[in-house]
C-alpha cells in the first residue's frame, strides 16, 4: 500500500472518530430536548444506563483514532526530519562534486582517481535515494530487485558496490532497522547474480562513437 493510500485510509478513520465522538458528546442534549416533559424519568434513567453502557466502546474507538492520528503525526516528523538530513548530506556531497579539491575530506577510497571518486559518490547518491523510498515503503521487495537488477549492468555500479557494499551493512545493522538490513541484502543478491550472468558495461561503452563509413 503506498503512502497516499495510507494517508487516505487514517484520514477516513479519524473522520468517523471524530463523528462518533460528537455524537457521544451530543447525545445527552438531544435525549433532554426531544423527551416530553411528562416522560417517566425512571425510564429515561433505564435509556440512560443503555446509553453510558453503548458510550463505552463508542469513546473507545474514537480515542482510537485520535491516537492513530497522533502516532501519524510523529511517523511524519520523523520522515521529515530523516529527509532534512539526507538533503543535508545531498548537499555537502554535491559540493565536494563540484569542488573535487574537498574529496579528501570524506572516507579515503584505495585505488581510485579523483574521477572515479567522483563516480562513486554519485553512485551513491542515487542507491541512497532509493534505500530512502525503500525504507519508507514506496517501493516493496520486487521493485527494489528490478531497480538493482539493471543497475548491476553497469560496472561504475558494481564498482561501487564492492567497495562501499560492506558500510552499508554496517550501518544497516548497527541501526537496528530490519528494513534497512533487507535492502542491503537485496542489493547482495542482486550484485551477486549480475556478476555472475557476466562483466558490467564499461564507461567508455556507454555512449560509443558512430562508426565513420
Amino acid at each position: 500500500m503506498d503512502m497516499k493510500s495510507q494517508r487516505a485510509q487514517l484520514l477516513l478513520w479519524c473522520a468517523g472518530a471524530m463523528v462518533l465522538l460528537l455524537a457521544l458528546l451530543i447525545t445527552p442534549w438531544v435525549l433532554e430536548q426531544v423527551a416530553p416533559t411528562q416522560q417517566d424519568w425512571s425510564r429515561l434513567s433505564d435509556i440512560s444506563q443503555t446509553y453510558g453502557a453503548l458510550s463505552v466502546p463508542i469513546s473507545a474507538i474514537a480515542l482510537s483514532g485520535v491516537a492513530a492520528s497522533l502516532i501519524y503525526q510523529v511517523r511524519q516528523t520523523n520522515i521529515a526530519n530523516q529527509e532534512a538530513q539526507r538533503s543535508s548530506h545531498r548537499q555537502m556531497l554535491m559540493y565536494a562534486l563540484e569542488h573535487p579539491e574537498f574529496l579528501v575530506c570524506w572516507e579515503p577510497v584505495s585505488g581510485m582517481s579523483t574521477v572515479e571518486m567522483r563516480r562513486l559518490i554519485y553512485t551513491n547518491m542515487i542507491v541512497s535515494n532509493w534505500h530512502s523510498d525503500y525504507v519508507l515503503r514506496r517501493w516493496n521487495d520486487r521493485e527494489a530487485r528490478a531497480r538493482f537488477s539493471v543497475h548491476f549492468q553497469g560496472a561504475v555500479a558494481r564498482t561501487h558496490w564492492e567497495k562501499t557494499a560492506s558500510n552499508w551493512r554496517r550501518v544497516a545493522e548497527a541501526s537496528g532497522d530490519t528494513r534497512r538490513v533487507r535492502f542491503v541484502d537485496i542489493a547482495d543478491e542482486s550484485y551477486a547474480a549480475a556478476a555472475a550472468a557476466g562483466p558490467g558495461v564499461p564507461p567508455e561503452a556507454y555512449f560509443p562513437e558512430p562508426s565513420r563509413g
